[in-house]
């Protein structure tokens, strides 16, 4: 049995359900947890049944013959089977991971236990968590130096796990740009989109909004910023209105 402290987690919600899990695995009972997707929930099914045969439901025919020839199974992307009365879970643990349920009624009469994954925006402990450790995981792959600062405002929380993991990517690489590979960035995106008879005023804003936008950051102080910039105050105020700073 693989410990619960591998998987990533310190929700009072998860570790309830890992304990409840971890109590059915001599039992021949079936269990489902529900939950959006890229929550977590293959992994933490994985961390407490290691050795357990995993099917995919949208392979039907691969599914009919795990029912038939184990009494350990794993099925993932369980809103996929649309013949569930049809399933013979006798005599069998059998664990059902799935994004969304289509009968609640139907689900309470086919498995014994029902389990709710929480999205990653009520499980906040576990953001900080996941942060630390996929900012380490993604700076030895990039091999950044360690030591980086994630700013917590710019983590994606939309799509779970898969977007909190993909704004640590974008953070950790644009936080080790130079200013000729930014400047080269900039070319490729320009060339591509670099067309029409006003070409300079809808670009322009690539340069200035960012400019005055950490200048406003950094500063705090629009006098302060004008005078950095070599702009008058009214200059400066008109920027950053029509930037939509205010």
């Amino acid at each position: 049995m693989i410990e619960e402290t591998q998987y990533i987690s310190q929700s009072p919600e998860i570790k309830s359900i890992i304990k409840n899990l971890t109590l059915t695995q001599s039992l021949f009972i079936s269990s489902i947890l529900i939950g959006e997707p890229h929550t977590g929930k293959k992994d933490l099914i994985r961390a407490i049944f290691p050795k357990a045969v995993y099917i995919d439901a949208n392979n039907s025919k691969e599914l009919e013959k795990a029912l038939d020839t184990y009494n350990e199974i794993i099925i993932y992307n369980f809103e996929a089977i649309s013949n569930m009365t049809q399933l013979n879970f006798e005599n069998k643990r059998i664990i059902a991971i799935a994004n969304s349920v289509q009968s609640s009624a139907l689900i309470e009469e086919k498995f014994a236990f029902i389990y709710h994954m929480p999205p990653l925006r009520d499980r906040m402990e576990d953001v900080a968590l996941l942060t630390t450790h996929f900012t380490q995981e993604i700076s030895d792959a990039l091999m950044i130096p360690k030591g980086k600062v994630i700013d917590a405002n710019s983590i994606d929380l939309s799509n779970n796990i898969k977007s909190l993991k993909a704004s640590i990517y974008k953070q950790l690489i644009t936080s080790t740009l130079s200013a000729k590979e930014i400047e080269q960035i900039l070319f490729d995106y320009l060339y591509e989109h670099i067309d029409g008879n006003n070409a300079y005023r809808e670009h322009i804003a690539l340069y200035e909004r960012p400019l005055i936008q950490a200048g406003l950051a950094k500063f705090k102080s629009q006098l302060k910023l004008s005078s950095v910039l070599g702009l008058n105050r009214n200059t400066l105020r008109k920027k950053i209105h029509e930037h939509d700073l205010d």
